[in-house]
């Protein structure tokens, strides 16, 4: 019997690979838990003008993908919530008031800090290094494609 060549093994990106294993009922309830939690923070996010919302809930959608189908796909197809959740996840794309919002969520977030918490320049500049960084990454990200006519 004839040994398959090692490029043989190359040529097929399935070569080697095992399926998937589906989560095991403790792993999903960890998952399912994980995605309440991300979705508890989206909420509070929503309300308090300084903590996220976005990323908590694509957080959120990714535990589903892993536990609960039902919750995911209610997430993806939320009024408020499911278009930027279903933009992010197929486009990587974040809207223009989407953005917006973050990075003037951050500025005023550092605002407030730097009001209450006074902290010395080096933590000052740490800080506002983080929060640009962040900024900046959030603004790289393309605007989501027009739906087709």
């Amino acid at each position: 019997m004839e040994e398959p060549s090692a490029g043989a093994d190359r040529a097929s990106p399935e070569a080697g690979r095992r399926p998937a294993a589906k989560p095991g009922r403790l792993a999903r309830a960890a998952w399912a838990a994980l995605g309440w939690l991300m979705v508890a923070l989206g909420i509070i996010g929503a309300l308090l003008p300084v903590m996220p919302t976005t990323i908590f809930l694509i957080l959120a959608v990714a535990c589903f993908a892993r536990s609960s189908p039902r919750m995911e796909a209610w997430l993806l197809t939320h009024p408020r919530f499911g278009a930027p959740l279903r933009q992010w996840r197929e486009q990587g794309a974040i809207s223009r008031k989407g953005k917006t919002y973050a990075v003037g969520g951050m500025a005023l977030g550092y605002a407030l800090f730097a009001w209450g918490a006074h902290p010395s320049w080096m933590l000052g500049l740490g800080v506002a290094l983080g929060m640009a960084a962040c900024a900046g990454w959030i603004a790289s990200r393309p605007a989501p494609a027009a739906p087709p006519a």
